[in-house]
């Protein structure tokens, strides 16, 4: 058994927490995530009701769950906190923008808080906040993230804290889970290969699609968000599976922002499920993910495949 400060602080069986994928992620996601010995985690974006956290966080029941929120949106949807917290979640991850003024609020209710962390200024500003678990998410992950690769910038978040650190971005198989505890991290924040998984909230299309998909068939792109009209902050760019619309819009972003007819097709899209307009979001591990499996397999498999390379570590030194 893999045993470290997450593992013991969360008493978990093993040291992988799930996403919280918005769109994805919900509550049957998590539980299966739970109940191979992970931490399952509920994404809530803004389009997202206070019932539907209520909802999706009763679903794991007494298994150990955690929920991610933005913080960029709580600000205008203080309701999503309000329900997060009447929950009980075990972890809540505030990422996205200032974590600061939500961790007292969950600290006093007892839940420990998770940011993701893209850069040596947000270390900073969550070392600052009293922030319990950062997650270097590196730009190889899917969705919403910076622009620094994994390996780099977890190096660097483990000079600046003694906090637990999870690493983030890219990795998709026991090697890659052994190579970041090697490292250092304290735990692996996975999504990607939880993509194809048939608990998840996204369609079978979608699934079928990741399923398809190659590394290099991503990009890291804003032109999703234009398109949208959300108010996501320009610094976090989202990786997504290339499509029809990424390959006409991507780098054209301030003309898209006045293209009504563009951005009508990408709301429509997601409502059809048309995956060549709208965006499938994935990391650059998404060529690794190549079969439909419940996430509870896919955890168990990353765990134990993490523990045969660890144990193969020492064979270097001889």
């Amino acid at each position: 058994m893999i045993r470290t400060p997450l593992t013991r602080r969360f008493e978990l069986g093993t040291p992988v927490i799930g996403a919280p994928m918005a769109g994805v992620s919900g509550g049957a996601l998590a539980a299966a995530v739970s109940r191979a010995g992970g931490l399952g985690m509920v994404g809530v974006a803004g389009n997202h009701t206070a019932a539907f956290v209520a909802e999706q966080c009763a679903i794991p029941g007494r298994l150990p769950f955690g929920v991610g929120l933005m913080a960029w949106v709580l600000a205008d949807r203080p309701d999503l906190l309000a329900a997060t917290v009447a929950a009980r979640p075990a972890l809540v991850s505030v990422s996205f923008g200032d974590p600061g003024p939500y961790v007292g609020t969950l600290h006093d209710a007892g839940i420990a808080v998770a940011a993701q962390v893209n850069t040596v200024a947000d270390v900073h500003r969550a070392v600052a906040a009293d922030v319990d678990v950062l997650v270097a998410q590196g730009s190889e992950a899917g969705g919403h993230t910076g622009h620094r690769a994994t390996l780099p910038l977890l190096q660097e978040v483990l000079t600046l804290t003694d906090r637990p650190v999870v690493a983030a971005g890219g990795i998709a198989t026991g090697r890659g889970m052994a190579a970041v505890l090697a490292a250092g991290a304290a735990g692996v924040w996975v999504g990607t290969p939880l993509l194809a998984c048939p608990e998840g909230l996204n369609s079978p299309a979608a699934r079928a699609r990741v399923r398809a998909a190659a590394g290099e068939d991503t990009v890291l792109t804003r032109a999703f968000d234009v398109a949208q009209r959300l108010a996501w902050p320009e610094r976090w760019p989202g990786r997504a599976l290339a499509n029809e619309f990424s390959r006409t819009w991507h780098g054209r972003e301030a003309e898209l922002a006045h293209d009504d007819l563009a951005s009508q097709r990408v709301v429509e899209a997601r409502r059809s499920d048309d995956l060549e307009q709208a965006p499938l979001y994935a990391g650059e591990s998404v060529g690794l993910v190549t079969e439909e499996r419940s996430a509870t397999d896919v955890v168990r498999m990353l765990t134990e495949d993490a523990e045969r390379a660890l144990r193969a570590v020492p064979d270097l030194l001889a």
